[in-house]
């Protein structure tokens, strides 16, 4: 039987991506300021994991303008979505098989 932990994904390690992650697999998409709010980081902190994201082609950027102020959303891709699914079923399968 295979370690149900090697089926954890690290890119999903810090809380923060795993926030975004959460967030983005419930709402279609968000701003920046939606997603900084709720999860309640800084905006350096908040731009260096969603860039990890992005890298890992885990989530798209849609970049514009509302007036005149620019307006950024970040939706999950379905490479993200999938690769979500199966980190958060490698946690489930962890807790089961410690009952």
């Amino acid at each position: 039987m295979k370690n149900p932990i090697e089926h954890l994904n690290k890119v999903f390690d810090s809380r923060v991506r795993m926030g975004v992650m959460s967030s983005l697999m419930v709402a279609d998409e968000m701003s920046f300021n939606e997603l900084r709010d709720l999860i309640r980081v800084t905006d350096g902190n908040l731009a260096s994991h969603l860039k990890t994201l992005e890298t890992n082609q885990y989530i798209t950027v849609r970049k514009g303008f509302i007036g005149r102020k620019t307006n950024t959303v970040y939706a999950a891709t379905r490479t993200g979505r999938k690769a979500f699914q199966l980190h958060l079923g490698a946690l489930e399968e962890i807790i089961r098989s410690m009952k």
